[in-house]
């Protein structure tokens, strides 16, 4: 399963997994684009066995829904590969219609709500994996608990709070390894790839960088190999990685350092956000 699979990297992911004979679950928002998506991935692919789901991964009660039903249809899950996500472009808070901040609500608690409900199908599952497609952005964040909806920024940066979010979900991914050792958890950068995504919502970075960024299937390789690959499979649970190699968390003399103590207090604060829905 990967979310945000219609376009971008996670479209590069789920087209070569298709194209290696997989049951591939496509996530997406967008019932247009979910369904021009899903075309192209079997028709490209030559495999049927491809399915689109429609969910906003910013709705908390939506994704308990989907999670729910997807569990009752008897479907196996053997790989999910968090990917959807999202950056606010300008200096704006957004809120969703359940009055929370945009970035936090799709990065990070719509990646932990779908995590955890989907937690019972992956466990019963062979070899079951779960892929956070973080960035590299997050090495220049501390995790703040104190200000998880960027509430108290003086300016609403949405850059800022999308690198933050991206903070969170390494830190996530290395809580959910220690807590569930039956799931292999890694998260990754992909590095900084020419996608719909990055142009639309970075897009004076994309045209000084555009020459020089990765293809979509280039960015996408690492999240290939993390599924299926047995080496992966036989690393450590929990680590975050680049170009298909464990990299550190953290710049060298970092601040950005979090406790144990920490980490497990932001999945404590997601349980509690998530309970309310």
């Amino acid at each position: 399963m990967i979310t945000g699979a219609n376009s971008g990297v996670g479209k590069a992911a789920a087209l070569a997994l298709a194209k290696k004979g997989g049951t591939v679950h496509i996530v997406c928002r967008n019932k247009d684009k979910g369904e021009t998506a899903l075309k192209e991935i079997q028709d490209e692919s030559g495999n049927q066995k491809v399915h689109l789901h429609l969910l906003d991964l910013s709705k908390p009660r939506d994704i308990k829904a989907f999670c729910q039903d997807f569990k009752s249809s008897g479907h196996s899950l053997n790989v999910l590969v968090n990917n959807a996500g999202v950056l606010v472009g300008g200096d704006k808070r957004q809120l969703t219609d359940d009055g929370l901040e945009v970035t936090f609500a799709t990065n990070t608690l719509g990646v932990h709500i779908l995590t955890q409900e989907l937690l019972s199908v992956l466990e019963s599952s062979d070899n079951p994996r779960v892929i956070i497609v973080s960035s590299g952005g997050m090495l220049v964040q501390k995790l703040d608990l104190s200000d998880l909806q960027f509430e108290k920024m003086t300016k609403y940066d949405g850059t800022l709070a999308y690198a933050q979010t991206k903070r969170q979900e390494v830190i996530m991914t290395s809580v959910y390894a220690k807590a569930h050792s039956k799931i292999h958890f890694s998260s990754m950068h992909p590095g900084w790839a020419a996608t719909p995504g990055v142009q639309s919502s970075l897009p004076d970075f994309y045209n000084r960088m555009k020459d020089r960024l990765r293809s979509e299937d280039e960015a996408a390789d690492t999240i290939l190999w993390l599924a299926i690959a047995e080496a992966a499979g036989k690393l450590e649970s929990g680590l975050f990685y680049q170009d298909r190699k464990p990299v550190p968390t953290h710049l060298p003399l970092a601040w950005t350092k979090s406790s144990p103590e920490e980490d497990r207090k932001l999945v404590e604060k997601l349980d509690e956000i998530a309970s309310k829905f």
